[in-house]
């Protein structure tokens, strides 16, 4: 019988909620590199310290991007 401990139970949790982000910051980067052609590193690094929350709100939003000035405005108000 495995004993999972308090401390275990958060890294696991932790590194579930981590990769989470990953996969959404992922998947956000493929639609705006669809939706504004390729990104500047510096714009795939500020999408990337994104949190899942605001990840996801971009994920809907950048349907309404027409361009990467869109994307831009979008990470100054977030």
């Amino acid at each position: 019988m495995e004993i999972v401990t308090s401390w275990m139970e958060t890294g696991i949790q932790q590194g579930r909620q981590e990769g989470r982000r990953e996969e959404a910051a992922s998947m956000v980067l493929r639609q705006l590199n669809r939706r504004c052609g390729s990104l500047t590193t510096e714009l795939q690094q500020q999408i990337q310290n994104l949190s899942v929350e605001q990840l996801e709100e971009l994920g809907e939003e950048l349907l309404d991007f027409t361009g990467v000035q869109n994307l831009i405005n979008w990470l100054q108000n977030h």
